[in-house]
This record gives C-alpha cells, structure tokens and sequence, in this order.
C-alpha cells in the first residue's frame, strides 16, 4: 500500500472509532485485540529492546550525535509539507 492510501486509511479508520458505538467499538477491539496486546508489550521483543540498547550506549558514547530538538521539530514540518503540503 503507497503511504497517501495508507494515511487516508488509517485517518478514516480514527474518524469511524472515534465515533462507533459500543457495540461496534468492542467488536473491532476483540478482532484485534492479540495484535493490540503485542503492540504494547514491547519489552518483551528482544530484538527490539537490543536495538534500543545499542542506539542509548551509542548516543552516551558520543559515537551517535543524535538530534536536537530543533532539529527534529524543523525535520518533521518538511516531512509533513512533503506528505501533506500544510
């Protein structure tokens, strides 16, 4: 799926659970509750907990600068003009 589809799926899919009933709301929960629960144990995925592990000692060792701030917030409005144009 090209990133414009996916935005514009995932942005119809926060409109349609912001404003689902219960009924609706707890259905679309169960179907995905196993992935919901993955999602949000991250720290049992050591792969993921490794990396995160060598991008910390990288950046306390100073081999990784890292970013400031600044550098973020103006890294993501140029990202967001580029997919969005706002």
């Amino acid at each position: 799926m090209n990133p414009d589809k996916s935005a514009s799926t995932r942005h119809k899919l926060y409109d349609y659970i912001r404003l689902a009933d219960d009924k609706k709301l707890n259905a679309i929960y169960s179907l995905l509750e196993g992935e919901i629960e993955e999602a949000s144990e991250w720290w049992k995925d050591k792969g993921f907990v490794d990396e995160l592990d060598r991008r910390y000692k990288a950046l306390e060792s100073g081999s990784d600068e890292g970013f400031t701030v600044e550098e973020l917030k103006a890294s993501i409005g140029k990202l967001r003009i580029k997919r969005y144009g706002k």
